[in-house]
């Protein structure tokens, strides 16, 4: 019998071959320069639905990008089975560096950040102007989150029919937004998508809005006129030709280039990530006139210098007001 002690040598001690552990590491990974490049639509439970040229193809992480999270709209490589048939999987090896993002949190006391869209070029934030009513806290904040990820903002108003929108623009007026204002007659015969298209074209759009503002009826009149087109993208991430949103889905538009991302609805925007001295980049006007804040400023204290800056001229005093709004909406409830 072999005894191990303090007078053992290395001549003691084998190996298992085969062990775990036993094989030479290394940190070299592979670059997979004949991977495929994809689009990821939608993801689920750990397999994401990506768009490959013009096949759909379901597809898993690989172990070698860590914790590292691809969302809908990550540009990715993919190796493996890329046919897209029934049963096939395929491998992400990459994530491509993003142009944008859409984060939020949970709530504002919640400091995890979450990834909701990527490389959208402009978030479409739906409301109505009546039932349900609008929710100006709510917009400030996914206006914030917009001009923070890099995204620029639209403003799609439903139900024109039950209010005006003339007090709803009269207070995003200074911020010079886009906006669309729909009505549900409009909805129904189209005319509606029709006109939020002529915003579309060309972009990747991610949609917003809470529950019952229409935002999903619109997105399925944005994307179901072009069947030859859209068709086998919904059916191959939900099942069917039309979806109800339970995660975030990228789909094609119909009769322009471009995609729209449906989120699901939200009841609160969380801002907990976000750095105040970034959303003033929003507001080029205003952002040299921050050269004599003190440090820290949040540009709503009495040392501020944007005071004197918009009193000298060189700014508009209604803009001013829109970035304080829009900063205080971080420290205010959605619903306040």
């Amino acid at each position: 019998m072999r005894r191990y002690g303090k007078h053992t040598d290395e001549d003691d001690i084998r190996s298992r071959p085969g062990r775990r552990g036993t094989r030479p590491r290394t940190h070299t990974r592979p670059k997979h320069e004949d991977a495929a490049e994809g689009m990821v639509l939608t993801v689920d439970r750990g397999r994401l639905t990506c768009l490959v040229e013009d096949r759909v193809v379901m597809a898993m992480k690989a172990r070698e990008l860590g914790r590292k999270a691809a969302v809908v709209g990550d540009r990715v490589a993919l190796v493996g089975d890329l046919t897209g048939g029934k049963d096939t999987l395929a491998r992400i090896v990459r994530i491509e560096e993003r142009t944008s993002v859409l984060r939020r949190t949970a709530d504002d006391d919640d400091p995890y950040e979450r990834v909701v869209v990527a490389n959208a070029d402009q978030l479409a934030i739906v409301t109505a102007l009546a039932d349900p009513e609008p929710r100006p806290r709510l917009i400030d904040r996914c206006l914030v989150a917009a001009y923070d990820g890099g995204l620029e903002p639209l403003l799609v108003m439903t139900k024109s029919d039950l209010a005006p929108p003339d007090k709803l623009l009269e207070l995003y007026g200074a911020l010079d937004t886009p906006y669309v204002v729909t009505s549900r007659e409009e909805l129904e015969d189209g005319s509606a998508a029709d006109r939020v298209r002529e915003q579309l074209d060309g972009k990747i759009t991610a949609f917003v809005g809470h529950s019952g503002v229409g935002k999903t009826t619109l997105v399925n009149a944005l994307v179901a006129a072009d069947r030859q087109r859209t068709t086998g993208v919904v059916n191959a991430v939900t099942g069917r030709g039309r979806h109800t949103t339970t995660s975030a889905l990228a789909l094609p538009l119909a009769g322009v280039d471009g995609w729209v991302v449906d989120t699901p609805g939200v009841r609160s925007f969380g801002l907990a990530h976000i750095d105040p001295s970034r959303v003033i980049g929003a507001f080029p006007d205003l952002e040299p006139g921050t050269e004599g804040c003190p440090r820290a400023c949040s540009h709503d204290e009495p040392d501020c210098a944007l005071d004197a800056w918009v009193a000298e001229g060189h700014a508009d005093p209604a803009r001013l007001y829109s970035l304080r709004r829009l900063l205080a909406s971080r420290e205010q409830r959605d619903g306040d």
